[in-house]
C-alpha cells in the first residue's frame, strides 16, 4: 500500500524534505508553548558531565578528578533553579497573563539540576534536548509536555532565546561556550535585546576566559565587558534576575510590581 507523503519515514528523512524536519521543529515547540502559556524563561547552561552528589557516589572511581570539586555547581544549579521557580509558580501575581519557566537542554548534569530545581518548587521547566551519540540523554525532571527532542542545533538555539528573559552559565566545556558565547554575540550585535547573562562561579570563569584581555587587545570594546556579571550563590543569581526581569517587563508592560 502507498503511505502519505507525511507518513513516508524515506521520503522525511532524505535530502529532499530537509525543509519540513525543519519546519517541525519550529511549529511543533511553538504550539505547545503557546498552548502551555509560555512567555518567559531563564536559561540554564552548563556541563553534562558535572554529576550530581548521587552521581558522584556512584562513579566508583571513573570520575575524572577535575570534575570531584564541580559537583557543588549541581547542587547550586538545583538550589537556583528551586528559587527562580518557586518566583516563576506566581509570576501571574506580578505580571498578569505571563508564565515563567526554567529552560535547560534537557540533557544529564547541570540540565539535569535546573529541571530538578524546578520539580522540587513544584513548577514546570522546560527541556530542548538534542540528539548525540554521547553525552546527552533526557533527564527525568524535565515536564513532559514541555520536553522536546532535536536534531538540529540552530532550531535547538532557537527556542533556548525565543522568550528568554535572562540566562546563566555555570561551568562547562565547548557546549556551554558555543551557547554562551552564542548569546554574547546576538546582544553586542543587537540582534537579541539586551538580557541579564549571568556567569555562575566567578572562580571558575576567571580562571578559563581571560575576557578582559580581549578588550585590551581590541577585539571587543570595553563595554561589552558589561553585558554579563558574575554569582556565586543560589540566592545572588536569583536576586539578579528577579531585579532584573522584574524592571524590563515593568519598562516593557507599564505594569507595577
Amino acid at each position: 500500500m502507498t503511505k502519505l507523503a507525511f507518513e513516508n519515514k524515506d521520503f522525511l528523512w532524505g535530502d529532499d524534505a530537509g525543509s519540513l524536519r525543519i519546519l517541525s521543529e519550529y511549529l511543533h515547540p511553538k504550539a505547545e508553548f503557546i498552548r502551555n502559556g509560555v512567555t518567559d524563561t531563564v536559561v540554564v547552561f552548563g556541563s553534562a558531565r558535572i554529576p550530581s552528589p548521587e552521581g558522584k557516589k556512584n562513579a566508583n572511581g571513573a570520575l575524572h578528578k577535575g570534575l570531584i570539586p564541580l559537583v557543588k555547581y549541581y547542587e547550586q544549579a538545583v538550589e537556583f533553579s528551586r528559587l527562580l521557580s518557586d518566583w516563576g509558580n506566581h509570576f501571574d501575581r506580578e505580571f498578569p497573563g505571563r508564565k515563567l519557566f526554567i529552560s535547560t537542554g534537557g540533557g544529564p548534569g547541570i540540565m539535569e539540576a535546573g529541571n530538578r530545581g524546578a520539580s522540587e518548587a513544584g513548577g514546570e521547566s522546560i527541556a530542548l534536548n538534542i540528539a548525540l551519540p554521547f553525552e546527552q540523554h533526557a533527564n527525568p525532571y524535565a515536564t513532559p509536555k514541555l520536553s522536546f527532542e532535536y536534531h538540529y542545533f540552530f532550531m535547538r538555539k532557537l527556542w533556548f532565546m525565543k522568550h528568554c528573559r535572562g540566562i546563566v552559565a555555570f561551568p562547562g566545556g565547548f557546549g556551554t561556550f558555543d551557547e554562551l558565547f552564542e548569546v554574547l554575540t546576538l546582544v553586542q550585535t543587537g540582534k537579541k535585546e539586551k538580557i541579564p547573562i549571568l556567569l555562575y562561579g566567578s572562580e571558575f570563569w576567571e580562571k578559563v576566559v581571560n575576557f578582559k584581555a580581549l578588550a585590551e587587545y581590541g577585539l571587543i570594546n570595553e563595554e561589552d565587558l558589561e553585558l554579563f556579571s558574575f554569582a556565586n550563590t543560589p540566592e545572588e543569581a536569583f536576586r539578579f534576575f528577579q531585579e532584573k526581569i522584574r524592571l524590563e517587563l515593568t519598562r516593557k508592560l507599564g505594569t507595577k510590581s
